[in-house]
């Protein structure tokens, strides 16, 4: 049966590695991650309750080291997992339909840590979830779950081909697209009413491109002080969400 909606990325066949105690634990806890295999130490081991049916390798903490990225604090525990199953855009919205819960969409947003770190801010604030262009945004990767302290578990993550037409598809769903953007002359208070918010955020620097203003209803900015010029990315959207959560 044919699937309607934007369609999503193709994904990819890498099995990622996650390391730390706070990720390795969501992931063991998420009935929709296969954990393959696990290297720990025997005393990190003391401290998880893992499946049977999980092959476990016991290391010492120098050897744990060599199987991720330099200094990366695995704190004992390391996984290889299978990435999680792609989303349809159009599965997210209908699941959202009957809230108001916000959605997150990620302008060309390549920093695994900012990635991550948004996550996190979507699990706090109740967000639906976050969308991203599969070309132009990281994998799944230890990196991005330890940034997002168990989030790439329970915070749903929509890649998609083009961001445009995902942007027309949450409009027709019923959101307000609003972009945050410097140059825009309205704070995001001013702009955001009582609607179902999708707030658009821009990379770093570039923020976001033509294209993508363009498919917001609404372009707005955060009233920060003139002693600073912009704000991270992540930062951005952690304040945006919490807007978005105290309006009354």
């Amino acid at each position: 049966m044919a699937r309607r909606g934007h369609r999503p990325s193709t994904g990819t066949s890498n099995r990622p590695r996650l390391w730390g105690r706070h990720p390795v634990t969501a992931a063991l806890a998420n009935p929709n991650r296969t954990v393959r295999k696990l290297w720990m130490t025997r005393e990190a081991a003391a401290a998880l309750e893992i499946p049977p049916v999980i092959p476990v390798t016991y290391a010492d903490v120098a050897d744990l080291g060599r199987l991720v990225p330099s200094d990366a604090p695995h704190q004992g525990v390391v996984a290889e997992v299978e990435p999680l199953e792609e989303i349809w855009l159009a599965d997210l919205l209908d699941e959202g339909r009957d809230d108001r819960r916000p959605l997150v969409v990620l302008d060309q947003v390549t920093d695994p840590h900012n990635v991550g770190a948004i996550l996190r801010s979507a699990a706090a604030f109740d967000a639906l979830g976050i969308v991203t262009q599969d070309r132009h945004a990281p994998p799944e990767s230890g990196t991005v779950a330890r940034a997002a302290s168990g989030a790439l578990e329970t915070v749903p993550w929509v890649r998609v081909v083009n961001l445009a037409r995902a942007l027309d598809e949450i409009a027709e769903a019923g959101f307000w697209r609003i972009g945050l953007t410097g140059h825009a002359p309205a704070t995001l208070a001013e702009t955001m009413g009582s609607q179902r918010i999708c707030i658009v955020l821009g990379a770093e620097g570039e923020g976001m491109r033509q294209n993508t203003e363009a498919h917001c209803d609404e372009l707005a900015k955060l009233p920060i002080s003139p002693k600073v010029e912009s704000l991270n990315v992540s930062n951005a959207a952690a304040i945006a969400l919490y807007a978005v959560a105290a309006r009354s």
